[in-house]
């Protein structure tokens, strides 16, 4: 991913809460392609072998020592981040189906039979290497770190899995009728900021108190009028994998685009499901105590209005992964 699956965990002035803070996607991590699970075998799969495809030919480094605790924080205060360390990787509260679709590199269609507490439960994470093996990290992108955690979760969630086909609904990002309706990037203008390879934030932007999306990083706020998306200098691939994560479904770019773009999406969030994993956050009561509805279109329609672009859904056999046991963590 571009600069980390997270939320941003603090701010300039301290905690965001959830239904206000913006959220830095990871795009690049999500593997809009159809084929990003591991391939299917005779027998469970092993989180060697899951790691192994997703960083062939290199052999990735395991972790030799790791914390995992349950995160007690609460309420609004639901924040989330990953954090990349000389010496392996930090995580604060990401639910563990988070962490499952990231180690895995799939999306949340693509990973069935899980309990309902694995989408729920959050958890603190510090895993490291041997010191001998940390100069090794340098070149391991944060996919290939986030396939190293398979082997914690095997070990501390007894984690079992097995990988089979199924018939799934797969959307590709096409060109609208009418042309795209893109802003080419401008590198140079000096926008950017969000948070950096080291969970650190910028200062706030102007006029709202929102830190602002680095350049080919994209983010979301949420907030009781519905939720804005924001990518500047985005590639289509990276957009498509957004949206994949919106809609817990494969994504696959078609568009035919090159280059890199300013995009910025306003779409209501369906109250019904939830983003990246998290429970669904009702906005705040209005004056008579009702919760107001979303606003604005449906991803759908935002996706093909705003930005000239379409989602178009056609089934097709995709490798699924299958959770055939998973426990709450063992003690450390």
């Amino acid at each position: 991913m571009t600069e980390g699956v997270v939320c941003s965990r603090r701010a300039a002035g301290g905690m965001l809460p959830v239904a206000a803070a913006w959220l830095m996607l990871a795009s690049a991590g999500l593997h809009a392609q159809t084929a990003a699970s591991p391939e299917a075998k005779a027998g469970p799969a092993t989180g060697a072998d899951t790691a192994q495809a997703q960083s062939a030919p290199e052999q990735l480094p395991k972790f030799d020592v790791a914390s995992v605790k349950a995160h007690h924080a609460g309420g609004m205060n639901m924040m989330m981040g990953f954090r990349v360390l000389p010496d392996g990787v930090s995580i604060s509260g990401m639910p563990l189906g988070i962490l499952l679709r990231q180690a895995f590199g799939v999306p949340e269609d693509q990973i069935l039979n899980e309990p309902d507490w694995v989408k729920s439960d959050r958890y603190d994470i510090e895993a490291k290497v041997d010191p001998d093996d940390a100069p090794k990290l340098e070149k391991l992108t944060k996919e290939q770190r986030f396939a190293m955690l398979l082997p914690v979760l095997e070990d501390r969630f007894g984690l079992k899995y097995h990988t089979e086909k199924k018939d799934l609904e797969v959307y590709d990002l096409v060109v609208a009728k009418g042309g795209p309706k893109l802003k080419a990037a401008k590198p140079d203008d000096g926008a950017g900021g969000g948070m950096d390879g080291e969970g650190k934030m910028p200062p706030p932007g102007a006029g709202d108190g929102a830190p602002r999306p680095p350049r080919g990083g994209i983010m979301m706020r949420m907030s009781s009028q519905g939720m804005t998306l924001e990518a500047p200098e985005v590639k289509m691939d990276g957009l498509a994998g957004t949206i994949s994560m919106v809609l817990g479904a494969t994504v696959v770019d078609k568009t035919g685009l090159k280059g890199a773009y300013d995009c910025k999406l306003t779409f209501a969030p369906e109250m019904n499901g939830d983003i990246m994993g998290m429970p669904p956050q009702p906005p705040p009561p209005g004056a008579d105590g009702s919760a107001p509805p979303p606003q604005g279109p449906s991803i759908f329609s935002a996706v093909q209005e705003q930005l000239g672009l379409k989602l178009e859904a056609h089934k097709e056999p995709v490798d699924v992964i299958v959770i055939d046991h998973i426990q709450q963590p063992s003690a450390n």
